[in-house]
């Protein structure tokens, strides 16, 4: 397949690394005891929505950051309140020696979904050893990330190491609901003028079924948006029943609903993780997923494929119905009956199509599709051949043997605001998790210490290869 190059970051990063020459020293043993100890901090600071702490984690990275040698000017909390709440972004400047050149940031969050002290089998915000795992309310889900750089700013400071542009953090406050500091991080001065970002939430290494990790950088992520079906009724007496019910005219709407499928899609990042994921599986699937590219339109094929939907799913729009509501009353007849329906959605198909084709796949006029609060398009990053063969230098000396891979996520993080805001974004975390490790908003999250740990060599590397060594 023929790769499309960004032409800037390829020059800027061609550039650069002329000044990469000289190597170095290792990450030490005091600062891999320094990086645990800041992850227990930030696990003990409740970042959950409605908890009001995220400030409180702000001055905990900012403190550190003051005393390994960052000026007070150089660190810049972004406040946002919602719903009266208030909580905020994080911006820190490392300042190179050309300030014209156009800045690198790196991304992640520093909030977390809350968690119930009776469901965990430790308390979520007390970080516990157990086994080589750190457990504890974002100890995946992104505190192992932010820490991590955090940690890295601090030594290569303390190093004095000089980039030769400004690189940049770029912490949100809010990813997990609703991404208000997102946007403002966009729009910050700084951080507006980045040529792209690399986004420690995703990307990351996970274990495939031969035992061995698999590496990718995110390039795309599948956008969503969230539905209202509404059936409305005069309703009445239970013990009159009407012809016609709210909830009956729901359920047929909801009946259709399930059967609508939304058309197979590629685009470059897909065509290279498809080819791959049918490679690696072969069987069944692989040959689908080779038909499908081929054909978008093969039918037999993409029933085999639906038999696979956590790998399937991102060759489509997916729309499912995930909450009910309906009457007030058990001897009433419902007046109204509405449905939530979650989509997920294929980059370039935008939120006004999938509305309307969920209004049509229904074909009733009596019900309404209406978008509850807003859906947000998010473009695909370009490929940049220059850029991911820097990562896979980082990577290479990590984690010898791993070759990273393009992908789109099916999920969505902070990177959406970035693609759309103009800011070419990949995901790029190095943090390696087992096949029973995947729990970030579950119960019992927890992270490998050596793992968390590794990363400092991933982000030590490639904060200075990125930025031209001193």
């Amino acid at each position: 397949m023929k790769l499309r190059w960004c032409a800037g970051a390829a020059m800027a990063l061609v550039l650069s690394s002329a000044a990469v020459t000289a190597s170095a020293a290792p990450v030490t043993d005091a600062d891999r005891a320094m990086a645990r100890q800041m992850l227990e901090e930030a696990i003990a600071i409740p970042t959950a929505k409605g908890r009001g702490q995220v400030p409180t984690l702000i001055e905990n990275y900012s403190r550190r950051l003051r005393e390994a040698g960052f000026t007070a000017d150089e660190i810049m909390t972004v406040p946002v309140e919602i719903d009266g709440e208030k909580t905020a972004g994080l911006v820190v400047r490392y300042a190179g020696r050309n300030a014209k050149a156009k800045p690198i940031a790196f991304l992640g969050h520093m909030d977390v979904v809350d968690a119930l002290k009776e469901n965990w089998s430790t308390d979520p915000y007390v970080p516990t050893e157990k086994d080589g795992y750190i457990y504890g309310r974002g100890s995946t889900d992104n505190k192992a990330g932010v820490t991590a750089l955090v940690a890295s700013f601090i030594r290569l400071k303390k190093s004095g190491f000089v980039p030769e542009r400004d690189l940049l953090l770029a912490f949100s406050g809010d990813e997990e609901s609703g991404m208000m500091t997102t946007r403002a991080l966009t729009k910050h001065p700084l951080v507006s003028r980045a040529e792209f970002a690399l986004n420690s939430d995703a990307g990351s290494g996970a274990m495939g079924e031969d035992g061995k990790y698999r590496f990718n950088i995110q390039a795309a992520e599948k956008t969503y948006a969230n539905f209202a079906i509404a059936a409305k009724n005069p309703g009445g007496h239970s013990s009159a029943p009407r012809a016609d019910n709210a909830i009956y005219d729901l359920a047929r709407a909801l009946t259709k609903l399930e059967a609508l499928r939304f058309p197979v899609e590629f685009n470059e990042i897909t065509r290279i993780m498809v080819a791959d994921m049918a490679k690696e599986k072969g069987g069944e699937l692989g040959t689908a997923l080779t038909t499908l590219m081929a054909n978008p339109s093969d039918a037999a094929a993409r029933a085999v494929a639906e038999k696979y939907p956590h790998q399937s799913n991102l060759l489509w729009t997916t729309c499912v119905s995930t909450m009910l509501q309906a009457g007030n009353a058990p001897n009433a007849l419902p007046q109204n009956a509405t449905a939530t329906v979650n989509c997920r959605i294929f980059p370039g198909t935008s939120v006004e199509d999938v509305q309307k084709r969920i209004a049509q796949a229904i074909g009733n006029d009596k019900l309404t599709v209406s978008l509850v609060g807003e859906g947000v398009a998010s473009p695909v990053s370009p490929v940049n051949p220059a850029l991911f063969a820097r990562l896979q230098k980082a990577m290479d000396a990590t984690y010898p043997g791993v070759t990273l891979k393009p992908s789109m996520s099916s999920g969505g993080t902070d990177g959406r605001e970035f693609r759309s805001a103009g800011i070419p974004t990949y995901g790029a975390g190095a943090l390696a998790l087992g096949a029973d490790d995947s729990r970030a908003h579950g119960t019992d999250e927890r992270v490998p210490i050596a793992a968390y740990l590794k990363q400092l060599d991933y982000w030590d590397f490639l904060l200075r290869d990125l930025g031209g060594r001193k």
